[in-house]
């Protein structure tokens, strides 16, 4: 496959790999497993061992980079990638003129929150303070690594991406803790509903459902 022809299959974890090539010579799968850790884990998630290898497989396979086998054939022996030519010139057209798709939102917290009905207001708590506890772990971590990142310059860009994910973790934090304020009014809401459901939530008709989302649609214009 021509490297050309290649780039319309490589996906955004694949991108992301080449990116962290593009700043060294070599790396391991190893290597290239800590980079992600240390840095994409805090904004787009750091990607299993697994994964890892075989997008490599699949950049190699599109001439986007090369790998060889280092070592004495022992234990010591490991497999070495490395961009290629034709991978930074994707690489950088990606950059530039690719669209650069939304961030799609999967916040598995909240997803409890929205089938509230189906649990308690405790349970929801518990689980929404385990979020704040997270949050400020995260936010803590991208402090520091961005505090370090300010030791090399060539991760200047990348600091800037450490402070946004340490100012991103600290309002989840915030609105985690407002999460639960609101909770209490919400449990007050349904408590004062005179028709419930074995849950204990108000039912909501089909409908209802249908009115409330014209009117949703009439403000929107």
């Amino acid at each position: 496959m021509s490297s050309r022809s290649g780039r319309s299959s490589v996906t955004p974890t694949g991108w992301a790999l080449l990116g962290v090539l593009s700043n060294s010579d070599e790396l391991s799968g190893y290597d290239i497993k800590k980079w992600t850790e240390w840095s994409l884990r805090f904004l787009y998630g750091s990607p299993a061992y697994s994964q890892i290898y075989t997008e490599l497989k699949k950049l190699e396979d599109a001439g986007l980079l090369t790998s060889r086998v280092a070592g004495d054939g022992g234990a010591r022996t490991k497999r070495l990638y490395k961009i290629t030519s034709d991978g930074s010139a994707a690489l950088r057209e990606w950059a530039d003129e690719s669209p650069v798709d939304p961030p799609q939102l999967k916040h598995n917290p909240l997803l409890r929150v929205i089938f509230g009905h189906l649990t308690s207001p405790r349970r929801l708590k518990e689980i929404m303070q385990e979020h704040v506890a997270f949050a400020d772990r995260m936010q803590r971590e991208a402090a520091v690594e961005a505090r370090w990142a300010a030791e090399e310059p060539a991760w200047a860009f990348g600091r800037v991406a450490l402070q946004w994910a340490e100012r991103y973790y600290a309002a989840e934090r915030e609105l985690a803790l407002r999460v639960i304020k609101d909770l209490d009014e919400a449990e007050e809401a349904v408590a004062k509903s005179s028709t419930e459901t074995v849950c204990g939530t108000p039912p909501l008709m089909r409908e209802r459902w249908y009115e409330i989302e014209r009117r949703v649609k009439a403000e929107e214009g």
